[in-house]
């Protein structure tokens, strides 16, 4: 349980309130370098448990949780502080409600589920991690984005979709499949 990538990944979920705090207070300079460290722990604790083969069912579970609390509450907080457009944090904030809500149903309804993220899934978390470390840089005055945010916000909407339709079809796919093997089993 305390293996080198769980401790990075517990980390990344204590810096969350951090960087809240941080993007409440128009600390900007400091919630982009907060921020930016937790996207970086995302990209290290998954190499590290591959790496030094200490992958875990908590790492497993931690993992996506720290990285859909921290893109869903730096998503609010930066659209209500008009860092953000609305409508991307509203898709960023829908696709991972749908997500979770797809992992509980799934949960209940066929039982056990190992979470793989998808490599489409894995590009729009890096995605999403980039944007996002780049309005914090724009809005601390520590680079001149400017032009760049509103193809990279739109870019980005079109990856969350993406990869949110995909997560659905993927995981009713797998759910068809898995729940028509159980009542088949039920039925023997």
């Amino acid at each position: 349980m305390f293996t080198l990538p769980n401790l990075i990944t517990i980390a990344r979920v204590l810096l969350i309130p951090v960087v809240a705090f941080l993007l409440l207070d128009h600390d900007y300079k400091l919630a982009f370098a907060v921020f930016a460290v937790a996207a970086v722990g995302d990209w290290l604790d998954g190499f590290l448990a591959r790496r030094l083969n200490q992958m875990s069912q908590l790492g497993a579970v931690l993992d996506p949780i720290a990285d859909k609390m921290t893109m869903m509450i730096v998503a609010i907080l930066m659209a209500a502080q008009g860092l953000l457009p609305i409508w991307l944090a509203v898709v960023i904030v829908l696709r991972d409600a749908v997500i979770v809500a797809g992992a509980v149903a799934y949960r209940f309804v066929v039982g056990h589920i190992e979470m793989a993220p998808t490599r489409l899934s894995k590009a729009n978390t890096f995605l999403e991690f980039g944007v996002l470390t780049l309005a914090m840089a724009q809005a601390g005055g520590l680079v001149g984005a400017e032009p760049w945010l509103l193809p990279l916000f739109v870019l980005l909407f079109v990856s969350v979709l993406v990869s949110g339709a995909h997560y659905v079809w993927v995981w009713r796919r797998k759910a068809s499949r898995d729940a028509g093997g159980n009542a088949s089993e039920n039925n023997s």
